[in-house]
């Protein structure tokens, strides 16, 4: 999985960093998104997944990858 955000697009709701606080946060300066890890460890998916999908912007891709684990 591969995650993306546009910060061009994100209105600072805050909603991936309460869904998935291990994958994104905001940004203290300006309250945009941060995504904290772009390529996140595969427990840490379903919450990836829900906060892509509840994003009220919809500043947030998500790729499936299939780019080895560690």
């Amino acid at each position: 999985m591969e995650l993306h955000a546009d910060r061009t697009r994100c209105i600072g709701a805050g909603m991936c960093a309460l869904t998935a606080p291990e994958v994104f946060d905001q940004d203290e300066e300006d309250g945009l998104v941060v995504v904290l890890e772009p390529h996140p460890p595969e427990d840490t998916h379903p919450a990836a997944r829900l906060a892509v999908s509840t994003c009220p912007a919809a500043a947030l891709t998500l790729r499936e990858s299939t780019r080895p684990t560690a």
